[in-house]
């Protein structure tokens, strides 16, 4: 009886002899797994949530910076109001020419505008959008789809506008209408604020 007693004490004292380990990052980025305290080593902690939260970031797609066609900056649009994040959608925009406070409104405004679910989003020349548009053949100058990947002609007409359908924020359930301006620079599309 005393053997056995002896013996079952003998497996629990490793277990409590155990301490917790520590996932660190050091100073030069690479992961160390020690038992002392990561401050300790002058390294990062790292929680097993954290890492989790890395594995879930790689299955959402990394923001388009520029949008080469129309169709990309479409669905930038589309993806910065899956993600409420107005930043992403402020990534999209020129904002040279504002004063701070037209910038600071803007951005205010976004910020609310996030919070609003998208009904829809279209260019403000979509043929399927009036009769009489489709009527008409394209102009030279404009594109005939506008969603098409990989346009024909790669500048957008002057005046090509890109309109956002939201919920009105005053609670009633109005849809409301924004209006971006699209303009190419640099190679790329980008939004202005059309007011």
């Amino acid at each position: 009886m005393l053997c056995l007693l002896l013996l079952a004490f003998a497996w629990t004292v490793p277990a409590m002899a155990q301490t917790e380990i520590h996932r660190c990052v050091g100073a030069d980025g690479h992961p160390l797994f020690t038992d002392q305290p990561c401050a300790a080593l002058q390294a990062t902690p790292v929680s097993p949530a954290a890492v989790a939260n890395v594995s879930n970031l790689s299955s959402v797609p990394p923001p388009i910076m520029c949008a080469a066609n129309l169709g990309e900056l479409r669905q930038s649009v589309i993806d910065a109001f899956a993600s409420h994040d107005a930043n992403r959608l402020a990534g999209l925009m020129l904002w040279g020419g504002y004063g701070r406070g037209a910038a600071i409104a803007d951005i205010r405004s976004l910020g609310s505008l996030m919070r609003q679910p998208l009904l829809d989003i279209s260019p403000a020349d979509d043929p399927a959008s009036s009769a009489s548009s489709a009527a008409k053949p394209a102009p030279a100058g404009s594109m005939a789809d506008p969603f098409d990947p990989a346009p024909a002609v790669a500048t957008p007409v002057s005046g090509n506008q890109l309109v956002l359908h939201t919920t009105g924020s005053d609670g009633n359930g109005d849809p409301r209408e924004l209006r971006f301006d699209i303009v190419r620079r640099a190679g790329c599309l980008w939004l202005r604020n059309a007011d």
